[in-house]
């Protein structure tokens, strides 16, 4: 089983953005050490507590100080954009990082409605137009506009020697099937949804040859299972508080959410995220991991993982590391 990482660049209750990328960068270049195939990076706006709007950007600092472990969005959110302006982009850093990039896309806004606003006019327009938007960047990445198109004149200068690989991010059977259409790589986003995920995957695998597609689940894994629970609380609870509050306020500590008076709903709520998580030891969270594996009938699975500190998230991704390799 393959593992890679997912980081959404957490800003934890007490620190700031620059230790956020800091440690992010610090995890991208453990992840590397550690074996992980990949190391992903997603994009939000007008979020304090996530600190990546640009994942191009980071990818630039952390392919730098790593050697072997592909560097990817998970995502660029293609409405906000033009394709030519991401291919670009992205075929810099694959001149610069050979063979070792991905272009993950979607098509969520990633933000306020007022930030999506500031980014772009029109935004559900340009998920009214995303598959022709996907087609358009898969074209300029493989060059394979005809000869009658106006875009066949242009190319995403420097043009990579190893194109970046293109995958849809996806948690629902539109984007299954999208992917599909496209004959493109997908990842499913399992830690985001209720939907059947499995069926969803088997279906676009039946359909693309040689699919080797990704799940990307929330994993929290500590030395005990009381430690790890603890942790996987903290990251519920948060997304649940924040859920109940509209304005922008401070988020909580573990220890005021272990107090915070939760209504029955949240309850419900934090219960039902709690569910799609895999939470334990090390030895418990492996035989999650080969569980989920097996379900989806995949290769390779992406964990995200936001702990109450840096430093926990960071033994969460070695202790699973580790254990995977006995």
């Amino acid at each position: 089983m393959n593992l890679s990482i997912l980081d959404q660049v957490p800003v934890l209750p007490g620190k700031t953005a620059y230790e956020a990328i800091q440690a992010s960068i610090n995890l991208a270049i453990a992840g590397d050490k550690l074996g992980y195939t990949r190391y992903w990076t997603a994009e939000h706006h007008d979020m304090e507590e996530l600190a990546c709007p640009a994942p191009d950007i980071m990818l630039s600092q952390i392919g730098a100080q790593t050697e072997r472990i592909r560097i990817g969005s998970g995502a660029v959110l293609l409405p906000h954009y033009k394709p030519y302006q991401i291919a670009e982009r992205y075929h810099l850093l694959a001149t610069m990082f050979p063979g070792r990039v991905d272009l993950g896309v979607g098509r969520a806004p990633g933000g306020s409605a007022e930030a999506t606003m500031a980014l772009s006019d029109n935004f559900l327009e340009g998920v009214k137009q995303f598959p022709s938007k996907l087609e358009e960047l898969i074209a300029f990445n493989h060059n394979g506009f005809s000869a009658e198109h106006m875009f066949s004149k242009i190319q995403p200068w420097p043009v990579a020697s190893k194109p970046p690989e293109i995958w849809l991010l996806g948690t629902s059977e539109k984007s299954g099937k999208l992917a599909a259409e496209k004959d493109i790589s997908y990842a499913f986003g399992h830690f985001m949804t209720d939907v059947n995920g499995p069926e969803i995957v088997r279906d676009y695998s039946s359909k693309v040859n040689g699919a080797k597609p990704i799940i990307a689940v929330s994993v929290i894994c500590a030395s005990s299972s009381a430690e790890a629970e603890e942790q996987a609380f903290y990251q519920i609870a948060k997304q649940v508080w924040k859920a109940g509050n509209t304005k922008k306020e401070r988020i909580p500590t573990l220890d005021e959410l272990t107090k915070y008076p939760f209504s029955n709903e949240q309850k419900e709520m934090l219960e039902k995220g709690r569910e799609r998580m895999v939470v334990g030891s090390p030895y418990e969270v492996k035989k999650q991991l080969v569980d989920l594996q097996a379900k989806y009938q995949a290769d390779e699975l992406m964990l995200v993982t936001i702990t109450t500190s840096y430093e926990a998230r960071l033994k969460s991704y070695e202790l699973i590391a580790q254990e995977m390799k006995r």
